[in-house]
């Protein structure tokens, strides 16, 4: 099969544009009669006409809506290449995020507010464990990556770790569950637990706290996923160890309350990236953004290989 001629595309993108032959040649500087020859090869090499006369003017058929569709991503696709090439604060409209698949939902969606308020970003997020998404962006194709906890020292390039936020850990359940008690003893030995898995810093933590409390919990769940976490109290299958953020939206309604904060357990959540020489001009907007309530900004930090 012969190459695709990228130049038929453009003129055609031209032509569809302009509504007809007369002013895209004159643009062009062509004459209508060679850029008729252009379209018609684009036509027979894609096996479909691309217009219907209407009087004086051209309208796109069906094939030639997909055409220009097509020709438009191209045509702003290497725009966006030499924007970004020549450090243009209008470069690349794209952001590729990689999320660990266990992050709390409402943390990503504030995390992304930034780029969706802008209209014109495109967002690609990714969902994964940390060790595939760090060698994701280690080779590009991802633009940052959002943890909560910093990433282990491996064979990667070197990486820039930001903390974004230090969310409190609390005991949260249903208003049957949490009934009149506060505290966290009290909670924690009449009713069962739903906990994050056992390799998670806010599980050590819990277990940590449980142990100088002198209780021994009635594990109701062990999940690794947040938003299952928050299906589980949200059923009352227990009280839930997990930052508030995770159930704003139940706390506000009252589907669930806030037992008590866990003094000493946090989550901090982090977004890593990469050392770039042409970096995303949105990940730094989506970083400067980023405050969350009870946020703690600090100076990024780069992570050596090791």
């Amino acid at each position: 099969m012969n190459a695709f001629n990228f130049r038929h595309l453009m003129y055609f993108r031209a032509v569809a544009h302009d509504g007809g032959l007369v002013r895209a040649a004159a643009r062009l500087n062509l004459s209508q009669s060679a850029l008729s020859v252009q379209i018609r090869a684009l036509e027979a090499r894609l096996g479909q006409a691309l217009f219907e006369r209407e009087g004086r003017r051209l309208r796109l058929t069906e094939a030639g809506r997909i055409a220009l569709d097509a020709a438009d991503a191209i045509q702003a696709a290497g725009e966006d290449l030499a924007a970004t090439l020549a450090g243009r604060e209008d470069a690349q409209a794209t952001v590729r995020v990689g999320a660990l698949a266990t992050l709390s939902r409402n943390f990503q969606l504030d995390f992304l507010r930034a780029a969706l308020a802008r209209g014109d970003a495109r967002i690609a997020l990714r969902s994964g464990g940390a060790a595939d998404l760090l060698a994701d962006l280690a080779a590009l194709n991802l633009d940052v990556v959002l943890l909560n906890r910093v990433p282990e020292r491996g064979g990667l390039p070197s990486l820039v770790v930001h903390k974004l936020a230090q969310q409190p850990v609390a005991l949260v359940g249903t208003p049957k569950r949490v009934r009149g008690r506060r505290t966290a003893a009290e909670l924690l030995a009449d009713e069962p637990v739903i906990l994050p898995g056992p390799d998670s810093g806010v599980r050590m933590g819990f277990d940590a706290l449980a142990d100088r409390l002198g209780v021994s919990p009635r594990i109701a769940a062990e999940v690794d996923d947040m938003a299952m976490m928050r299906l589980l109290a949200r059923e009352g299958a227990g009280v839930a160890v997990l930052p508030p953020i995770v159930v704003k939206d139940e706390l506000a309604q009252g589907a669930l309350v806030e037992a008590t904060r866990l003094k000493g357990l946090a989550e901090t959540f982090y977004a890593v990236t990469v050392r770039r020489r042409f970096p995303n001009p949105l990940v730094r907007d989506l970083l400067r953004a980023t405050g969350l309530p009870l946020t703690r900004r600090s100076t990024e930090r780069p992570v050596a290989p090791g």
